[in-house]
């Protein structure tokens, strides 16, 4: 990542030129030890010699003060993930007001805006005091306004404003979500069968499959993180059982217990939330065994990837590595694992059971002892 630096800027220029400090100060007008000083970073030129000395070099006023108001992509993930490892070790407030400081320097570099907006939500949790929950929350709405007003990215505004529909509804104000996604939901043409048959006409039948092969990944995995909100929505209904079973057999059809096995845990949480609601241990202690064997499996939370069946996937992911972030530090997953069920007082009633016992003595013999293999050792 670039920062303003002219001293090396000024000395690069220079030398290119191949001039003498002394030729560049009468230029300038000024002494010998003035551009010394520029050019070891002992003092800055005054401001209004900026469009002389950038004139002079041939160079634009940003370029003279190296200043780059863009983060590349690269930078922009190793940003995010020192950051979110950093939210599991350091103070909350430390680690956010760094989050702050870096919008308030790259606050026109729109992707970085948003992967800092995603990371708050992801941790404003862990902020003691509820007022500051909704002070974060009130902030990443103000960060997804600015990218939908000022940027023009049309992927990235509307995934901001995905985004700002989910801190209305943490800060539990309906009627602005609705105002932001009501008719969300009408009819779309996908463009995935007409972008993959554009490629076939021109020959390139590995783009071709790439497409459809994306589509079909996305939708997919779409579709299961529907499921949780869906589900919940029948907990007392009698369609819950066979809703239940259409998707967890989707998810095994298209191996996305290996695949995606962060996208089959809600679905296993809910499902055993649902049966300690009705008091119902065996089928219970079913679904937290679905929930453990895919929590504490190897590609648990690991950056996405493919198969034998979707093996043009990992190049796509390649390319848009920020869709391979993981989203929080894995210390904190770790522990939000384990948490959700051994703190729900839905689940009390299985305390004294050897098999309840026995799954949550696994989650955290798995998650923390042995720890998950992918990641190699863990702090």
């Amino acid at each position: 990542m670039k920062e303003i630096n002219i001293s090396t800027v000024i000395a690069a220029k220079r030398h290119e030129r191949n001039i003498t400090q002394d030729e560049l100060a009468e230029y300038m007008s000024v002494s010998k030890a003035s551009v010394s000083k520029w050019e070891t970073g002992q003092s800055y030129p005054d401001i209004t010699f900026l469009p002389r000395l950038a004139a002079y070099f041939n160079i634009s006023i940003d370029e003279l003060i190296g200043y780059l108001p863009q983060m590349t992509a690269e930078d922009i993930k190793k940003n995010y993930n020192r950051l979110a490892h950093d939210f599991s070790s350091k103070p909350f407030e430390e680690v956010y007001a760094e989050c702050r400081e870096l919008v308030k320097k790259y606050y026109a570099c729109f992707p970085l805006v948003f992967e800092i907006a995603a990371l708050l939500l992801n941790h404003h949790p862990l902020a003691k005091e509820p007022e500051k929950q909704q002070e974060i929350l009130n902030e990443i709405i103000r960060l997804c306004e600015h990218i939908k007003t000022d940027g023009d990215d049309l992927w990235l505004s509307k995934q901001a404003n995905s985004m700002q529909a989910i801190c209305y509804l943490t800060l539990q104000k309906p009627l602005e979500v609705l105002e932001l996604l009501e008719g969300s939901t009408k009819p779309v043409m996908s463009t995935e069968v007409i972008l993959s048959g554009a490629y076939q006409m021109k020959g390139d039948s590995k783009k071709a499959a790439t497409v459809m092969q994306v589509g079909v990944y996305q939708y997919l995995g779409i579709l299961l993180s529907l499921a949780p909100s869906y589900l919940s929505l029948y907990m007392k209904d009698g369609r819950f059982d066979p809703l239940l079973a259409r998707f967890l057999k989707v998810a095994e059809v298209f191996d996305f217990d290996r695949l995606r096995p962060d996208l089959l845990a809600p679905i296993y949480y809910v499902a055993a939330l649902t049966y300690a609601t009705n008091q119902n241990a065996e089928k219970t202690l079913e679904m937290l065994a679905g929930y453990e064997r895919v929590c504490t499996s190897a590609s648990f939370a690991v950056e996405l990837h493919g198969d034998q069946y979707f093996d043009l996937l990992d190049d796509w992911l390649e390319e848009n590595e920020l869709n391979k972030s993981v989203p929080r530090d894995i210390k904190l997953i770790r522990q939000d694992v384990i948490n959700i069920i051994k703190n729900n007082p839905a689940f009390t009633f299985l305390a004294q059971n050897p098999v309840y016992q026995n799954i949550l003595n696994h989650l955290e013999g798995a998650l923390f002892m042995k720890g998950w293999s992918s990641y190699g050792k863990i702090d």
